[in-house]
């Protein structure tokens, strides 16, 4: 989908990369400007430094012969090639020897270091020029002549200088072209010029292709949330395994969307099976109470039918209480507490308690608790599980083809503790069977004569999920093995 530039300017990633080539331009720019200065400075430095050792040897020089020695040393300095400039002038400042043939007005009248570098041309240039345009009519200026006009000064070069003046009053000029630094600091200037261009395509490069694949991928994710926010939940958004940020958030999103399907699809199992499974209940308690008032009863009938619809509804309402246990557990926020629970004082209560009821079944119950195990749980929530593993185990092994037998066995098994109930009756041989038990108001069909409302095992599931455990069924050849599987406690 294209975007105007408007349009893309308003995203955050736009913004910050526009922003970001801002800051690098700025940057950039400063840089320039400050090592072109730099290099301007310390250019300068060295030529005023060159300069004063000029000085000082010529300064010897007038001090061993005067001044026929320092105009000698002068002319001789001055033909050598790349020489410095050179000039000695009378006190009117008529040029009298050296290499400088004309320079700006007003330049040596002052004495010290010129304040600005001026214009000036060496000797013979000025003839050169006149014969490169053809003024050959022109007189051509004597060396002592510094009256050249302005313009001729402003045709050749710039220099500093240090002007002296010699205790005869007459006027000495030692300076050095700056054509050498100014072509130094040109360089510097275009080079850093051309990699602030270089930098800025590369940045607007960067930023078209690297936001462009950005923006691509928002619009990618912003079209699987609206499929989405349409009701298709089993839509994902992308991922392309470049394990980015992008990436990341669609892997935690797919997760949360993962997790959203399944609490609603709980919901709607919830729902129906209110809906199928309570309404047998609700449909005998109603006949129940019509029968009742359709004939002549004693006042002992409508007692004992009272107590039959009172009886009905406590186990309704245990069924609603343990509808919302397991959906309130399954989706992870039970206000139950959690804190270090010991196994072994756990499965030692509940076969303590059980143990009447076995003894009044015929089942032997006997535990195995080797040692004391400690994890991080909800005691009543574990004990309950327990205690629904134990009845089922009880009333199903009551049909065993030898003596019925419950054995209840605690062991660590690796990173984790195993708790396990295990019967020798029938047991549910096929898998698909077992995974269906698990199922809320599954009841297998030699179950169906046992008492019950098929959710024993749905909430011990829901309940082992809620400490990031499992529950696992498995065949014991006879019988059935009821695994409860909880990870071990962290200790610090």
């Amino acid at each position: 989908m294209a975007l105007s530039l408007p349009a893309i300017m308003k995203t955050t990633a736009a913004r910050l990369s526009a922003l970001y080539l801002l800051l690098f331009a700025l940057c950039a720019v400063l840089l320039v400007f400050y090592m072109t200065s730099l290099s301007a400075r310390m250019l300068t430095a060295q030529t005023q430094e060159t300069i004063n050792e000029e000085v000082l040897g010529l300064a010897r020089a007038y001090q061993r012969g005067g001044l026929p020695v320092l105009v000698r040393v002068v002319e001789n300095r001055s033909r050598q090639p790349g020489a410095n400039l050179y000039l000695i002038a009378d006190a009117n400042g008529q040029i009298l020897t050296g290499n400088v043939q004309s320079l700006e007005p007003g330049v040596i009248e002052t004495e010290g270091w010129t304040t600005e570098p001026f214009s000036y041309q060496r000797f013979g240039e000025g003839e050169l020029d006149r014969l490169r345009s053809g003024a050959t009519d022109q007189p051509a200026p004597q060396a002592g002549d510094n009256s050249t006009p302005q313009s001729t000064g402003e045709k050749g070069h710039n220099a500093i200088a240090l002007v002296l003046r010699l205790p005869n009053q007459m006027i000495m000029l030692v300076g050095r072209d700056l054509g050498e630094p100014e072509r130094f600091r040109a360089v510097i200037s275009r080079a850093l010029t051309l990699a602030l261009g270089m930098m800025g395509l590369g940045g607007l490069l960067i930023w078209f292709f690297v936001g462009r694949a950005a923006l691509k991928r928002i619009d990618s994710v912003s079209d699987a949330s609206r499929r989405i926010m349409g009701g298709d939940l089993s839509g994902r958004l992308p991922v392309t395994g470049a394990g980015d940020e992008f990436d990341r958030l669609s892997e935690n999103l797919n997760a949360m969307l993962a997790r959203i399907a399944m609490l609603n699809e709980g919901l709607k199992q919830v729902s129906d099976n209110i809906a199928h499974d309570l309404k047998t209940p609700l449909t005998r308690l109603r006949n129940r109470a019509e029968a009742t008032l359709a004939g002549r009863h004693k006042t002992e009938d409508y007692r004992q039918a009272l107590e039959g619809t009172i009886a009905e509804s406590d186990q309704l309402i245990k069924t609603f209480n343990a509808i919302l246990m397991i959906s309130r557990l399954e989706a992870g926020y039970s206000s139950e507490q959690t804190g270090p629970v010991d196994l072994a004082a756990t499965v030692s209560d509940v076969v303590e308690l059980y143990e009447p009821v076995a003894e009044e079944a015929g089942v032997t119950l006997e535990a195995t608790v080797p040692e004391a195990f400690t994890i991080n749980g909800n005691r009543e929530l574990i004990g309950q599980a327990l205690s629904n593993i134990v009845d089922n185990a009880i009333k199903y092994s009551t049909d065993a083809a030898e003596a019925p037998k419950v054995r209840v066995a605690l062991e660590r098994a690796g990173s984790e503790i195993k708790l396990t109930v295990t019967d020798n009756g029938h047991g549910i041989p096929d898998d698909a069977d077992r995974a269906r038990a698990t199922e809320r108001f599954v009841r297998l069909e030699k179950s169906r004569s046992q008492p019950g409302s098929g959710l024993g095992l749905s909430l011990a599931k829901a309940i082992m999920t809620f400490h990031n455990g499992r529950l696992d069924l498995l065949p014991a050849n006879p019988g059935l093995s009821v695994v409860m599987s909880f990870p071990l406690r962290e200790t610090h």
